[in-house]
């Protein structure tokens, strides 16, 4: 068994829906000293079946995202993180990254936009129900923006455990679907370290303990890098706020659900961040 898988394809490099370039251009190249480890592997991924697409969305979202030109890498972003998912759900990965070409987390049964097409995450959850592979699941997505699409489609759903830090504070009556105000959790933070400490240990003293108490099967974590400083959803975060969110969902995915973590990746624009940021987090896994 592979410790860590990251999953991929070439398309993601050329061209993606969350810049108006290719944010991921250097990749997989810049894996290369990772990979040089066996305990990671590069899986080369398939475009998603359009009956797993079906299993979430209705064929007028998919006709509207394949009317679309910048929906190009939609199918195959859905078969990145729906292949990481299994293989930790199969135990051929304890953990895995999952890298994509187009966001998932603002598109709903019937609607897309802010850059997402087909909701990966949820879709990945809908086939491992099927598959009987999982059924409990908690999903943190600390990117810039609430994932309203995702609250929409498992707002319903006692079963998953989505905790957002967007820009509100909220709790639904029966405590699985939680959100955190952003400007709260930074109001009087003055220094990076300062910003850093305060986002990381939010989620830390928030989230940690209702994932233990809801005992998930796969812990997922939607990380997107929009909120590092420079970038379009700019919280004045850098890298050390993401490493500490790293170590502290991998421990607890260790102690909660044997280990099992997906990371999938949300927004960010820049290519620069892209090539500095993600490598580490991988490494953290």
């Amino acid at each position: 068994m592979r410790r860590v898988i990251i999953t991929y394809h070439e398309s993601f490099s050329r061209r993606s829906y969350l810049t108006q370039g290719t944010r991921l251009s250097d990749f997989p190249e810049v894996l290369n000293d990772i990979l040089q480890n066996p305990e990671y592997e590069i899986v080369h991924v398939s475009a998603a079946p359009e009956e797993w697409i079906l299993k979430v969305h209705s064929p007028r979202h998919i006709d509207q995202v394949r009317m679309d030109p910048l929906c190009s890498t939609a199918w195959h972003s859905v078969g990145s993180v729906v292949t990481a998912m299994k293989a930790v759900a199969e135990g051929r990965a304890h953990r895995a990254f999952a890298l994509i070409g187009a966001g998932g987390h603002h598109a709903g049964k019937d609607y897309f936009w802010g850059y997402c097409c087909f909701n990966d995450v949820v879709i990945g959850i809908r086939v491992l129900r099927d598959e009987g592979l999982a059924r409990k699941f908690a999903i943190i997505d600390t990117d810039a923006h609430h994932g309203d699409g995702t609250r929409e489609l498992v707002q319903n759903d006692p079963q998953v455990l989505h905790c957002c830090v967007c820009s509100r504070d909220y709790t639904s009556r029966d405590g699985t679907k939680v959100d955190l105000s952003a400007f709260r959790i930074l109001s009087g933070c003055g220094t990076e370290k300062e910003r850093n400490k305060a986002y990381a240990n939010a989620i830390k003293d928030n989230f940690v303990p209702l994932i233990y108490s809801f005992a998930p099967d796969m812990l997922i974590w939607y990380f997107g890098f929009d909120t590092h400083r420079g970038d379009y959803g700019d919280l004045g975060l850098t890298m050390d706020a993401y490493l500490s969110i790293a170590k502290t969902l991998r421990e607890t995915a260790v102690e909660v659900c044997d280990g099992r973590f997906v990371v999938v990746l949300g927004g960010g624009s820049r290519r620069d961040l892209a090539s500095q940021l993600i490598p580490p987090i991988i490494k953290s896994l």
